[in-house]
């Protein structure tokens, strides 16, 4: 299993709709091949960010498989106009 790691930093005033738009591509990415789960979480201390954990059977999955599918175009419409500065995106696996 391999985990997705991202912050999201979303503009001044919009965590609202982010959160409702956030909903709508969670379907999008749930639906993916090789998909596990998610968790978006919010920060305590900083308002407008958020973490993204995804789950992901295999890194390809990930940065092949949904990262090149035309869901992943729909998955951008929805989410990319909310963050600054645009997230970085890591991956991890479990050593124990």
């Amino acid at each position: 299993m391999i985990l997705e790691v991202a912050i999201l930093n979303i503009k001044d005033g919009i965590s609202d709709d982010f959160e409702t738009a956030f909903k709508q591509a969670a379907k999008i990415i749930s639906s993916m091949p090789g998909y596990i789960s998610h968790e978006l979480q919010k920060c305590i201390e900083v308002p407008n960010r958020y973490i993204l954990l995804v789950r992901w059977e295999t890194l390809e999955a990930h940065t092949v498989g949904f990262r090149k599918s035309t869901e992943y175009q729909q998955w951008k419409q929805l989410l990319h106009h909310f963050y600054e500065p645009f997230p970085e995106v890591e991956h991890y696996y479990s050593v124990f």
